[in-house]
């Protein structure tokens, strides 16, 4: 075992670390810090929860202590892959810098800018980052990257499974050429190895274990069940829960609206869960993640967010409820339990539908995980259908079968109204038995004039031939005109109130006041369309007689 006073650290960091409580260090850390003390590039690789964050925060450090940050030059840049690691990284490096003139900046999403730009503005040694916020603060030009004098990657393969590759590439190339580059793995895919070859100068490759193990401290246990029913599961997952002696645990989902339906069944069945997926809103997740660090919250249904890199030591059991689509992420998943020395325990939930992703997993791993047997009636056990799963539903009547959307039901239940000519219609559901139905002795309806021919019609424009005689005569000119209210000029108009204006999309809209008061007085509308009293003035006068 490697003491930390055996590494050449300064006396100042090895207080911070014995005020910690650590005083010998993990192989990856007793290999790495040397030679980044001595300014060359490592290429680190290294089971998940071996102390991959001391080997580079601590001699980081150290080489930074001389020195003096200038405004929005950083001199140090650290790239976490997810919010919660880079907020895990921050408190590491507050732990181990005290005593010691650093600043510091966190530069995560889900915060406010402007908080961020202030810190900027005022120099900070180290940024702690992710890709995406890093590169906006630069594309906003509020961040300088050409006095960068060491990188460090964190968690590079899981770099690679969120897209953050073209990223990662962008921010080397915005980086100077003269720099320490600090690269920590897990794994090391193709891409990941392309990766180092292009920005890594003779690195020295430190492996502290074979890629992709588990650890020795960790139990783990095969669960099969023969149905792949989400109710199923769901009674598995409580029975596992119910069967040991959790203190608390991490339950892994593949899907974010899964996790949700997870932690929903568990508090339903008078369990203490609570999500946390990349949806959630950055305090939420902040919140949820430090409760279940000081033991108030029992049980965190997670997506794969929190299966890298997070430091809980205490964690007893891991909880896989769905099987991995990545093999890797199982060794990442079940890294959260047996930290540090401590023993924990790994279960796996496995249906028939699992095969091909349990192929990968036991591959990788090399060992096969004990089989643990639950009893219980599965084949009782069918989960209810949701309707609010599907978008409109299914059609719930005859044989069909089809869809039909929430406005279509809506239709379906709406009364209809009753068609009456010349009354209002009435809005209670249609009945044809109650329908008014027609006189039995009713007059027939007129024929309609056949059209003359085009020889016979007047020319258009014409006025000398009189028209034909309407079936009502038009009022008097000199009654309609005292009828009818002067028209007022059009900035009177605008003047009147609201409820004075003349309705533009009312069907009576131009007629006079006495004659609305005469339409409904004799019961309104009729039905019939055209002039009514109001004959434009056109119309009234005589044809002129050729002359």
């Amino acid at each position: 075992m490697t003491e930390f006073s055996e590494l050449g650290l300064s006396p100042a960091t090895l207080q911070a670390v014995a005020d910690t409580g650590y005083t010998t260090a993990t192989p990856i850390q007793a290999e790495a810090i040397p030679h980044a003390l001595h300014g060359q590039d490592v290429l680190g690789i290294a089971q998940t929860g071996t102390g991959k964050t001391a080997a580079f925060t601590l001699p980081m450090i150290d080489r930074l202590a001389a020195g003096r940050a200038r405004a929005r030059m950083p001199r140090a840049l650290v790239i976490e892959p997810t919010r919660e690691l880079a907020d895990q990284v921050a408190a590491s490096f507050e732990r181990y810098a005290k005593g010691q003139k650093l600043s510091w900046a966190l530069l995560i999403g889900g915060v406010s800018f402007s908080d961020q730009e202030l810190k900027l503005d005022r120099g900070v040694d180290v940024l702690i980052a992710t890709p995406g916020r890093l590169l906006d603060h630069f594309e906003r030009g509020k961040l300088l990257m050409t006095g960068v004098q060491m990188l460090v990657v964190d968690e590079a393969d899981r770099m690679l499974d969120m897209g953050f590759i073209p990223d990662l590439e962008r921010i080397f190339k915005l980086t100077p050429v003269k720099k320490q580059t600090l690269f920590f793995s897990a794994t090391m895919p193709p891409e990941i190895t392309r990766l180092t070859k292009q920005f890594l100068k003779d690195p020295i490759r430190i492996e502290a274990s074979r890629p992709a193990t588990t650890a020795e401290t960790i139990t783990q246990y095969l669960v099969r069940i023969p149905t792949a029913d989400p109710k199923a599961k769901r009674t598995a997952l409580r029975m596992l829960i119910e069967r040991d002696d959790v203190k608390n645990g991490i339950v892994f989902c593949n899907r974010k609206s899964e996790v949700d339906i997870v932690a929903k069944s568990l508090k339903t069945h008078g369990m203490d869960a609570a999500p946390i997926h990349g949806d959630l809103d950055q305090q939420t997740r902040m919140r949820t993640l430090e409760s279940f660090r000081n033991g108030s919250l029992k049980l965190l249904v997670a997506s794969d967010v929190a299966a890298r890199g997070l430091d809980i030591p205490a964690v007893s059991h891991v909880f896989n409820f769905d099987v991995p689509h990545h093999a890797d992420d199982y060794v990442h998943r079940i890294g959260r339990t047996g930290r540090a020395g401590r023993s924990g325990q790994a279960f796996m939930i496995v249906t028939p539908a699992d095969s091909r992703n349990l192929d990968k997993v036991l591959k990788l791993i090399g060992k096969a995980p004990e089989e643990l047997k639950l009893e219980a009636d599965w084949a009782s056990i069918k989960d209810e259908p949701r309707r609010d799963r599907d978008r409109g539903g299914r059609s719930g009547g005859g044989g069909g079968g089809g869809r039909s959307s929430s406005r279509d039901r809506d239709r379906e239940r709406r009364p209809r109204p009753v068609p009456v000519h010349g009354e209002v219609a009435s809005m209670e559901p249609f009945d044809p038995a109650a329908a008014p139905q027609p006189a039995a002795e009713a007059a027939p309806r007129p024929q309609r004039a056949e059209r003359p021919e085009r020889s016979e019609r007047r020319p258009r424009g014409r006025r000398d031939e009189p028209r034909p005689e309407a079936s009502e005569a038009p009022a008097p000119v000199e009654a309609r005109e005292t009828e009818r209210p002067a028209r007022e000029p059009a900035h009177r108009e605008r003047e009147r109130p609201e409820r004075d204006r003349p309705d533009r999309n009312r069907p009576d809209r131009g007629r006079s006041e006495a004659s609305r008061r005469d339409n409904d007085r004799d019961g309104g509308d009729d039905g019939v369309v055209g002039f009514g009293r109001d004959v434009p003035a056109f119309l009234s006068r005589p044809p002129r007689s050729e002359s």
